[in-house]
C-alpha cells in the first residue's frame, strides 16, 4: 500500500473511532435529559422502608457475589499454575524462582567454575602425559565437557571419544538384525497361526502395551522417593518446596557455566596446541547418523500456494462454504446410557451391539482426546480418519459438532452436496483438497466433515446426481490423508446412513475406525426421554411413565424423540402444565406419524458392517469361542 493511501485509511479508521465515541456520548447525555424530563413530570419515586431495605440488600449482595467469584477464580486460576501463587508468610513462585536463581549464580556460581575448569585442565595434564599430545576437545553435539566430569580416566574418556564414530556402524547392523529378526518372527507367527486354525483356536485378546505406563511409573517412583515420606511441618503452607526448587536451579546454572566453561578452555586448549604440540587443534567429526538421511529423503507433497499467506487461504474457504462455524454443543448432551444385557447376549451366543454410551465413550476416546490434548495424540496411535454408520437421527452431525466444541477445533465440510458447482476440473479438486489440508494444519485442531460419505465412493452413481459427479475428490482425499503425520492434530470424521452403496475397499482404506451407531435400547431410550423431558418441564416429568414411553418408543431415533416431545410441548401447552398435567399418550399420536427404523434396516447395516475388517475380527473371535466351548462336550461323548 502507499503512504498516502495508509494515512487515509488510518485518518479514515481515526475519524470513525472518534465519531462513534462521540455519538455514544451524546447519547448518554440524551438519555439523562429524557430521565431528568420523566422525573420531573411523574415526580420521583418514593421507596418504602421495606423496598429501600431489599433495594440495598440486592446491591450489596450482588456486590459480595462477584467478589467471592472473582477469589474463587484467583484461586484456580493459581491451582492450575496460570497465576503466581499468594500464599502469606512465602514469596510467590515467580519471586521465589528469579531469587533462588540469583542466590545460587551469587554463592556457588564462581566456585563452580573455578571447579570445572581446573577439572578440565587437570585432564589436559594427564591426556598428554599418556599420550604424548594435548586431546581434541569434545563436540557440544556429544555431551561437552559433560564426558570429562563423569569420574573416569583420561584412558577411559579417550577409548569413548575413538569409539563414539564406530557406534554409528553398529547401530546400523543392529537395525538390519533387528529387521531380519522382525522377520523370522513373522514367519514363526504364521506357523503358530496355522497351528491353532488345525488344533485349539487363540482366543485370547492381546492388549497391546501403553506408552504412557512408564510415564505414570517415572511419577509414582519420584512421588515415592521425594514427596511421600516428607516432613512438612517447617513449612504449614508451601506455595513451593526449596529443596527442590534449588536443586532443579542448580542444575540449570550448571548447565549454562558448563557452555560458558567450554568456550573459554576451548580457546585454552587452541593455544595449549600452538605453543607445545605446534599444531593447529582439529574438531571431532560427529558421527553421521544415517537414518536421519533416510528419514529426510521422504517424498513431501508439493505446495501448491507457496506464494499465499494462510490468511487468503483461509477467506477463500470461509468465502466459498467450506470452513463453516461450528454450533455449540457438549458431548455430554449426546444423552444414553450402558448396555446392561452385554454378558447376557454373550451367553446366548449373539454378538451384543453398542450403546449410545458405548458410541458417546470410542467418540471421547478417538476424537477428542486425540484433537485436544497434544501429548495423547503424539504417544497414542495415530488415527486419521473415522467413519459413523447408523440409521437417520441417530445424532451422527451433532457428535462431529461435540468433538469440535470440546477442542476447539475448525469445522471443515467436504460433503458432496458442498462440493457441487465449485472448483471444476481435476486441478480444481486437487487445489481444493491441497487447500484444505493446508489450512487445517495450519489453524489445528481441524476437523474435516463428510456428510453422506458412502456418495464419494459409489458402486454405481446414480443418474440424479451424475452432474454432482461426487466421487471426483476419492484420489486426492486418500493421498491428502496418508501424508498426515503424528504431529498433525487433523482428523477426518464422515457420517453414513447407507454405507451399502459404496465400494467395501475404498471406504475401509480411506476410514481406519468404523464405527457403528444402532438403533437405542431401552435403557438408553429411559435415559433419553427422562433427560429431555425433565429439560423441557422439570418436576412435571415425574408423573409420567417413562418406562412406557421407552418400550413403546422401539425402533425410533433419538432424532424420532426430539421430535415427538418438540411437537407435543409447545408454548401453549407448556402454559396450561399447571391446569392439565402431562400424559404419556400425548406423545403415541406423534411418534405414530414418524417412520421408525425397522428391523430389515438396522439388519442389513449390521450385515454391511460384520464385512468390515473389523467386524469379521468380532466375527471370527464368537465362532473360535463357541467351537472351544463344543470341544469339552464332544470330547466327555467319545467311550474310554
Amino acid at each position: 500500500m502507499h503512504r498516502t493511501n495508509a494515512i487515509i485509511l488510518l485518518q479514515s479508521a481515526e475519524r470513525a473511532r472518534q465519531g462513534r465515541l462521540r455519538a455514544a456520548f451524546m447519547r448518554e447525555i440524551r438519555r439523562e435529559e429524557e430521565r431528568d424530563q420523566k422525573m420531573r413530570e411523574d415526580g420521583r419515586h418514593k421507596f418504602s422502608q421495606d423496598q429501600a431495605a431489599i433495594t440495598i440488600q440486592k446491591v450489596w449482595r450482588g456486590y459480595l457475589q462477584r467478589k467471592r467469584t472473582l477469589q474463587d477464580r484467583k484461586t484456580e486460576m493459581e491451582f492450575i499454575g496460570m497465576l503466581p501463587s499468594s500464599t502469606q508468610g512465602a514469596p510467590s513462585g515467580f519471586n521465589a524462582v528469579v531469587k533462588t536463581q540469583d542466590t545460587l549464580k551469587e554463592t556457588e556460581g564462581p566456585d563452580l567454575k573455578e571447579k570445572m575448569k581446573e577439572q578440565i585442565r587437570q585432564w589436559f595434564i594427564e591426556c598428554h602425559a599418556l599420550t604424548g599430545r594435548f586431546p581434541d576437545y569434545p563436540d557440544e553435539s556429544l555431551g561437552g565437557s559433560y564426558m570429562i566430569f563423569a569420574d573416569k580416566t583420561p584412558e577411559q574418556v579417550k577409548m569413548e571419544l575413538e569409539t563414539q564414530a564406530q557406534e554409528g556402524k553398529k547401530k546400523d547392523q543392529e537395525k538390519t538384525k533387528e529387521k531380519e529378526n522382525e522377520k523370522k518372527e513373522k514367519k514363526k507367527k504364521k506357523g503358530k497361526e496355522d497351528k491353532t486354525k488345525g488344533g485349539e483356536a487363540d482366543l485370547t485378546l492381546k492388549v497391546m502395551p501403553s506408552k504412557f505406563v512408564p510415564m505414570i511409573n517415572a511419577g509414582h517412583e519420584e512421588y515415592i522417593n521425594l514427596w511421600k515420606n516428607r516432613d512438612d511441618s517447617m513449612y504449614p503452607n508451601p506455595s513451593f518446596d526449596p529443596e527442590t526448587l534449588r536443586e532443579e536451579k542448580r542444575k540449570e546454572m550448571e548447565q549454562e557455566i558448563r557452555i560458558q566453561v567450554d568456550e573459554l578452555m576451548r580457546q585454552e586448549l587452541k593455544a595449549l596446541h600452538l605453543a607445545v604440540d605446534k599444531e593447529e587443534a582439529r574438531p571431532l567429526k560427529v558421527p553421521k547418523n544415517k537414518a536421519g538421511k533416510k528419514a529426510g529423503k521422504k517424498k513431501k507433497d508439493k505446495d501448491l500456494t507457496f506464494d499465499r499467506p494462510a490468511d487468503s487461504l483461509f477467506k477463500e474457504l470461509v468465502m466459498f462454504g467450506f470452513l463453516k462455524k461450528s454450533e455449540t454443543v457438549a458431548l455430554k448432551d449426546y444423552v444414553g446410557d450402558c448396555l446392561y444385557l452385554g454378558s447376557t447376549l454373550n451367553l446366548a451366543k449373539k454378538l451384543p451391539m453398542p450403546s449410545l454410551f458405548d458410541i458417546r465413550q470410542n467418540i471421547a476416546l478417538y476424537g477428542v482426546l486425540r484433537l485436544g490434548s497434544p501429548d495423547i495424540h503424539s504417544m497414542a496411535p495415530l488415527i486419521r480418519s473415522i467413519l459413523l454408520v447408523g440409521p437417520p437421527g441417530m445424532g451422527k452431525k451433532m457428535l462431529v459438532k461435540a468433538v469440535c466444541t470440546e477442542t476447539g477445533a475448525n469445522l471443515f465440510d467436504l460433503s458432496p452436496d458442498n462440493l457441487q458447482d465449485k472448483y471444476p476440473g481435476k486441478a480444481g479438486v486437487q487445489m481444493l483438497v491441497h487447500l484444505v489440508f493446508k489450512v487445517a494444519r495450519l489453524f489445528q485442531p481441524s476437523v474435516i466433515w463428510i456428510g453422506n460419505a458412502e456418495k464419494n465412493f459409489y458402486k454405481k452413481v446414480p443418474k440424479e446426481e451424475k452432474e454432482m459427479d461426487p466421487k471426483r475428490i476419492k484420489k486426492d482425499l486418500t493421498k491428502a490423508l496418508r501424508l498426515l503425520s503424528p504431529g498433525d492434530r487433523v482428523m477426518l470424521i464422515g457420517t453414513s446412513d447407507r454405507p451399502q452403496l459404496a465400494e467395501m475397499k475404498g471406504l475401509c482404506r480411506t476410514y481406519e475406525r468404523i464405527l457403528l451407531m444402532p438403533r437405542p435400547d431401552y435403557a438408553s431410550r429411559y435415559v433419553l426421554w427422562k433427560h429431555m423431558l425433565e429439560a423441557q418441564v422439570g418436576q412435571a416429568a415425574q408423573s409420567l411413565d417413562i418406562s412406557a414411553l421407552a418400550m413403546v418408543s422401539d425402533g425410533y431415533t433419538p432424532g424420532h424423540i426430539v421430535q415427538a416431545i418438540q411437537s407435543v410441548l409447545t408454548e401453549r401447552r407448556l402454559l396450561q402444565l399447571s391446569k392439565r398435567p402431562l400424559v404419556a399418550s400425548e406423545f403415541l399420536g406423534h411418534l405414530a406419524k414418524l417412520e421408525p427404523v425397522y428391523r430389515e434396516e438396522e439388519e442389513a447395516l449390521k450385515d454391511w458392517y460384520f464385512k468390515t475388517p473389523l467386524g469379521k475380527k468380532m466375527m471370527k473371535l464368537s465362532k473360535d469361542q463357541d467351537a472351544e466351548e463344543t470341544k469339552p462336550t464332544k470330547e466327555k461323548k467319545k467311550p474310554k
